[in-house]
Formats: C-alpha cells, structure tokens, sequence
C-alpha cells in the first residue's frame, strides 16, 4: 500500500477545490506541543513572504477550526489557512532543532521544485496523468486569485461563491451548473468536480478562470451580480473560441477514470520507492 508523508496527510481542500494546510495541523506535525508558540513562527513567515513580493492575503488566510473538548462537544478555535507556499516558508522559519522540521523543509522544498520543473516541461513530452497534474495545480493556483478578486468585487458568502462560480460553469458547459455536471459524471456527493476531468477540461477551466480574475480587476467590477454576470459572459466566451477552433466541448470531453486523487497517490508510490523520505502509515483522505 502506498505510504504518505504526514505533510500530505493533512492537506486539505476548500469547497472551492483551493488545497490549504491548517497551522494548527501543521504546528502538531511540526512537533509543536504548544500552540502558542507557533503563531510567531507564522507572522515570520508572513514577512518573509511579503518580502519575496508575494500578497500576505493570497497565501495566509485567518480562519478557524473545529476541535473536540472533553465532554465531546466540538468548539472553534483560532487557526490560520495556509497556501503550500506559505508552509515552505513557515518550515523555513520553524525551530530547526525539532527533526520534523527537518523533514518539512525537505518535503516543501521538494514538492515546490517538482512544481516549478513540471511547468517548465514540455506539455507534449508528459504522460495525460502528468498533464491532469500540471492543470489542475495551475486551477488551484488561479482559483485562489479568482475568489479574493471575487471578494473584493462583492461576494462574499460561502452562498456567494457557490452561486458565483455556477454562473462561470454555466458560461462555460452550455448552461450546467456544478451539480448539474457532477451528476453527468456520475460523481459521488461531496466528489469535486475539477478532480474528475482529463487535461483538455482543464485547461478550458483555467483559461475560464483566470480571465475572469483578470476582468474583475481590470475593470474594477463591483456587485455580486455584476460579478456573476462577468463570469458567465467569459465563459461563454471560451466556449465559444472552442467551438471556432473545432474544439470538442467540455460537456462532451470524456471523465478520467481515476481522480487527481488517484493519480496524485501513484506517483507518490514511484516516487517514494527505494528512498522514503517521510515513512508513515497511510490514511484514506476523505473526499472533498
């Protein structure tokens, strides 16, 4: 069975498919007993990436999460979110002496180069499970920017957000919404959909996204209707440049038979054949 690193074990996803690690998480893997030691090593991080030219706000974000008391009820506590990038300088500014420190480092530090190798390779010289890799990093990435510029445009609600991206959806697949296009798939509840689509779906989602982040912000567009009324157009506006190509649309392009999920931990597996770097036993993650 394959093994996962701690790192990864806790990795989480938003309903909106963004990957983020709780600090509290991190501070425990970390080998923090105490809690309240771990928000200075976050607040130097948050320097250390505002000094890299990076945005505070795209990569820390305050949140809270739920913790079970002694009596089994469950209460929130303060937590922050935080971006991969945020974890490699977090590890980078945590306690070198404690050893799994060591191993955050290495583990983060690794992961970010495979990232940056990967976008410089060829996209026709990978395999389809590396491509499906590669685009849906690069839409985790740019959904990460289309929701703060959704946020400043005025969407605000987790209700927002769902009804904001449906209207991108619905732009994009002929009128279908989130729903709509998980039941086409045949998906489980609680199975997102961009972790069911091949490299082609995709990339057509990415162009959707990140043309839609850049409108909202170029023309300062503000209201949530004005702002789901912009994402749909741009939407429809990438649909519309794949039927010009001759295209297949994204409704009628075929559902990989394995999840992100599924390919993420095969290559896990390659990879940590022969040298283990971070031997732990496997946990299923729940679906997102």
């Amino acid at each position: 069975m394959p093994r996962q690193s701690i790192f990864e074990q806790i990795r989480e996803e938003d309903e909106h498919g963004n990957e983020y690690w709780s600090s509290r998480k991190l501070a425990t893997a970390l080998g923090y007993r105490d809690y309240q030691v771990f928000p200075g090593v976050v607040e130097k991080a948050k320097i250390a990436c505002e000094q890299s030219g990076q945005s505070v706000a795209d990569h820390f974000r305050d949140a809270s999460d739920m913790v079970t008391i002694g009596s089994g009820a469950q209460r929130e506590i303060g937590s922050v979110h935080l971006s991969r990038y945020a974890c490699y300088l977090v590890v980078q500014n945590a306690d070198p002496r404690k050893p799994a420190v060591a191993r955050g480092q290495t583990y983060f530090a690794v992961r970010t180069r495979h990232d940056e190798l990967s976008e410089q390779q060829l996209i026709e010289d990978m395999t389809e499970d590396e491509r499906r890799l590669v685009m849906r990093q690069r839409v985790t990435d740019g959904n990460l920017d289309l929701q703060a510029a959704a946020h400043d445009a005025g969407v605000v609600t987790s209700r927002d957000f769902a009804l904001f991206n449906d209207h991108g959806y619905k732009g994009l697949y002929n009128g279908e919404t989130a729903r709509a296009i998980a039941a086409r798939k045949a998906l489980r509840p609680g199975q997102a959909i961009l972790d069911h689509m091949g490299s082609t779906e995709l990339a057509a989602n990415w162009f959707r996204i990140t043309q839609t982040e850049e409108k909202l912000r170029r023309e300062g567009i503000q209201g949530k209707e004005a702002a789901n009324a912009t994402h749909q157009q741009v939407g429809q506006v990438v649909r519309q440049a794949i039927a010009d190509l001759g295209g297949t649309m994204p409704e009628d392009l075929p559902t990989p038979g394995r999840s992100i999920q599924q390919v993420q931990r095969d290559q896990q597996h390659r990879q940590t054949q022969g040298d283990d770097l971070f031997p732990t036993t496997e946990i299923d993650r729940p679906a997102d």
